[in-house]
C-alpha cells in the first residue's frame, strides 16, 4: 500500500513525533511504502521513509497550519495514496491520530469567550476540527475522555473511534539490569546515594509545569533542598526557568539536558518523577515511569493520569492546581522512603502484565484495515 504521513513538524524528542516514526516504521515493516508530507525534518531520515518537505510561509502559527492543511491536501491528491494519516487534526484525512484534546472542548474548558471565537485562530482550528469530524475518518483516541469531549461537540458515532493503549517501548520497563542502570546513571551526573533526583521529560516546558517544579524544589527545606536536584529532559528554551531558579535560590540544584535518546537511564536513576502539567491530553511518558519503578506526582488534567490511580504508583494532584499543594505533597514523598518504595513495587508489578507496550503494530493494522475498506 501507499501510505502518507502528515505532521506540521518532525523533532526526534517531542512525544508525538516519536508516536508518529514508531507507527510509519511498523507500516513499512508490513511491506508499505510511507511518505511523510511535514515542512521541516531534524534529524536523520530512515532510509525506509520517503521525506516529502512543504514550503509553508505564514506570519502566523494558525495561518501556517492553514496553509499547510491546504498544501497537504493539494500534494495527497498527487500521491493518490491508499491511505492519509494524520497526527495533526485537519479535514481530508483517513485515520486521525488524536494526540492532541478536542479543541473545542479546550476552548470551552479555558472559559473563552465570544471575542477569541472571532479571531482567525479560533475560526481556522474550529474548521479544521469540523470538517475532520463531518468525514468518515478512523480517529484512534488516546483516552476515553477524548472520545467522550468529540462525541458532545461533534455527535461522532462511536464506531468511528477506536481506544489505543500508550505503545511504551518495552526498554523503559524495570528489569535485572536496571539497578546497575541506576547506579552508573548516578555516578556519571555525580549523585550521591542520600541525595534525591527529581525528574521531568518532555517539550514545552511551561505547559509540562516545569515553573511549577523548580517553585516546589525552592519550597523545600534546606536539608531536603540541599539534597535534591531537578533534572529536565526535553527540547524548550530553558532560559526563563534558569532565571527562575536563581530566583528561588536553587539554580545549582536544576539542571536541563536538552532533547536525549538514553530515557530509560534516567527514568532508573531518579527517585520521583514530577508532571504538574498544565495540559496533557495523554502523557506517555508518565506509564514510561510508572513501568519503570519511579514513583509519579502529576496533575489530574492529563490524560493517563488514571494509570497512576489505577497501578497505585504515586499520587494525582486535584485541579484547579494550588502551588502550596504541589509544594506540600513532594516534600512529603520526598521524606518519606517507605513510600516511595510502596509507589515503586506497584509500578513495577502494574508493568509486568499491563497492556500498555504494542502500539504501533496495533495502529499498523487499523490503518491497513482503513485502506482497505477505502479500496473496496
Amino acid at each position: 500500500m501507499k501510505l502518507v504521513f502528515v505532521l506540521y513538524n518532525y523533532f526526534p524528542y517531542g512525544g508525538l513525533q516519536r508516536d508518529f516514526l514508531r507507527i510509519a516504521e511498523a507500516c513499512s515493516q508490513r511491506g508499505h511504502h510511507v511518505t511523510a508530507l511535514t515542512s521541516a525534518w531534524e534529524g536523520e531520515v530512515p532510509a525506509w521513509l520517503e521525506l516529502s518537505l512543504l514550503e509553508v510561509k505564514a506570519m502566523t502559527n494558525h495561518d501556517f497550519n492553514r496553509r499547510f492543511a491546504e498544501q497537504v491536501r493539494h500534494r495527497v491528491a498527487e500521491l493518490q495514496a491508499d491511505a492519509v494519516v494524520g497526527f495533526n487534526r485537519m479535514a481530508g484525512l483517513d485515520v486521525y491520530f488524536a494526540a492532541d484534546p478536542c479543541f473545542a472542548a479546550h476552548t470551552e474548558r479555558q472559559g473563552r469567550g465570544w471575542l477569541f471565537r472571532q479571531t482567525p485562530r479560533y475560526r481556522h482550528f474550529i474548521a479544521e476540527e469540523q470538517g475532520l469530524m463531518d468525514s468518515d475518518a478512523l480517529i484512534l483516541a488516546l483516552t476515553r475522555e477524548q472520545i467522550d469531549d468529540y462525541q458532545r461537540h461533534y455527535r461522532v458515532a462511536e464506531q468511528r473511534f477506536q481506544l489505543l493503549p500508550p505503545g511504551i517501548a518495552r526498554d523503559r520497563a524495570w528489569h535485572e539490569g536496571a539497578l546497575a542502570q541506576r547506579q552508573d546513571f548516578r555516578a556519571v551526573n555525580g549523585v550521591m546515594d542520600d541525595e534525591r533526583i527529581l525528574l521531568m521529560v518532555g517539550s514545552g516546558f511551561r505547559r509540562k509545569g516545569v515553573d511549577r517544579a523548580v517553585a516546589g524544589l525552592g519550597s523545600l527545606p534546606a536539608p531536603l533542598r540541599d539534597k535534591t536536584h531537578l533534572f529536565v529532559v526535553g527540547d524548550d528554551d530553558s532560559a526563563s526557568f534558569q532565571r527562575q531558579a536563581q530566583q528561588c535560590g536553587v539554580a545549582e540544584r536544576v539542571r536541563f539536558f536538552g532533547g536525549r535518546d538514553d530515557i530509560p537511564g534516567f527514568l532508573f536513576g531518579a527517585d520521583l518523577f514530577l508532571h504538574p502539567a498544565r495540559s496533557e491530553a495523554a502523557g506517555m511518558v508518565l506509564v514510561e515511569a510508572i513501568v519503570a519503578g519511579l514513583p509519579v506526582l502529576v496533575t489530574a488534567v492529563c490524560g493517563y493520569a488514571h494509570f497512576i490511580e489505577d497501578s497505585g504508583c504515586g499520587e494525582v494532584l486535584s485541579e484547579p492546581f494550588e502551588q502550596s499543594n504541589f509544594n506540600s505533597r513532594l516534600r512529603a514523598v520526598l521524606e518519606n522512603d517507605d513510600l516511595r518504595r510502596l509507589y515503586r513495587d506497584a509500578g513495577v508489578a502494574f508493568g509486568v502484565d499491563a497492556d500498555v507496550y504494542d502500539m504501533p503494530a496495533r495502529v499498523a493494522r487499523l490503518i491497513e484495515a482503513r485502506a482497505e475498506s477505502r479500496s473496496g
